[in-house]
């Protein structure tokens, strides 16, 4: 591991974040790597590597391995409170759970017998509910998914309750709806808007807060303009810091928009997960797969 390169812009940074930062590259050789997740029981990081058609699985013990291939464009990772993988795959317009045996199956594809765009990054709550954002950018191309017209005419914010197979549009505020991640206490969903990708002099760049209420997202806020680049994934640890990709590596922010500062990985980063506590992130950076230590 290698000191971090960090800024620092308040110095609740030290206490919140930590003061040693050790950073180390696990992996290199993905086209576009994304989605990382970590299985608590397997002491297991899953991430994907959209461009490539592959998942892939890092442990300490064996290194990186192919987790599954092809892996039906797969992109946002996350576990449900059975430690079940559930996974974004934008070559099926869905998402999927895979069990511990390694099943997979479709949980969800449809809303009103409406093809959905591409499933892109996800987020389970304590409920057992799966919260997922539903871009257009498996569709827009064969680079990661399967070019195709959207039969959504839209890109919303979902929930959907496996309990009672029922999908639901939890917001339509939200006009390029990427990363999510929920406020310690699950009073308040924030999602990334990245529509600058497409329209470049009037789209967004802002991470947004909303409260949830039930099954439903209410009362939109702009946190936080987030640059060089766009946010895409991010994480919320237990004191509501929010570790937010950009251009540059980690913008790291407050819910209320300060900014504490950044760790800068001098390469476009995706998203982000935490290992087994909060003081250990992995990071997917373009082609690689980073751990952060922070004490």
């Amino acid at each position: 591991m290698l000191p971090a390169k960090i800024e620092i812009y308040d110095q609740r940074f030290y206490q919140l974040v930590g003061s040693n930062l050790q950073i180390e590259e696990l992996f290199d050789q993905a086209i576009w790597a994304e989605g990382p997740v970590w299985l608590t029981e397997e002491k297991a990081v899953i991430f994907s590597d959209v461009k490539g058609n592959t998942m892939y699985r890092w442990t300490q013990k064996t290194g990186t391995k192919v987790f599954r291939s092809p892996s039906y464009f797969a992109n946002g990772n996350a576990t449900d409170s059975a430690g079940h993988l559930i996974t974004c795959e934008h070559g099926m317009r869905g998402i999927s759970l895979t069990n511990k045996q390694g099943k997979r199956r479709l949980l969800v594809d449809k809303l009103d017998h409406k093809q959905l765009n591409s499933p892109n990054d996800v987020i389970v709550k304590s409920d057992g509910t799966i919260w997922f954002t539903d871009p257009p950018y498996g569709i827009l191309s064969d680079a990661e998914g399967k070019k195709a017209a959207s039969e959504i005419i839209g890109c919303y914010v979902y929930c959907y309750d496996p309990q009672i197979d029922e999908l639901n549009v939890a917001t339509f505020h939200v006009m390029r709806p990427n990363g999510l991640a929920f406020s310690a206490d699950e009073s308040q969903l924030i999602v990334a808007d990245m529509s600058v990708v497409e329209f470049a002099k009037s789209g967004l760049r802002h991470l947004v807060a909303f409260d949830v209420r039930g099954k439903q997202l209410e009362n939109r806020r702009v946190i936080a303009e987030i640059s060089p680049g766009i946010p895409d994934g991010f994480c919320i640890d237990h004191h509501n810091v929010i570790y937010c990709s950009c251009a540059t590596g980690l913008v790291i922010l407050l819910m209320d928009g300060t900014m504490l500062g950044r760790i800068l990985l001098d390469k476009t980063t995706s998203n982000c997960t935490f290992g087994a506590d909060q003081k250990t992130l992995f990071i997917t950076a373009t082609n690689s797969l980073y751990r952060l230590t922070c004490h």
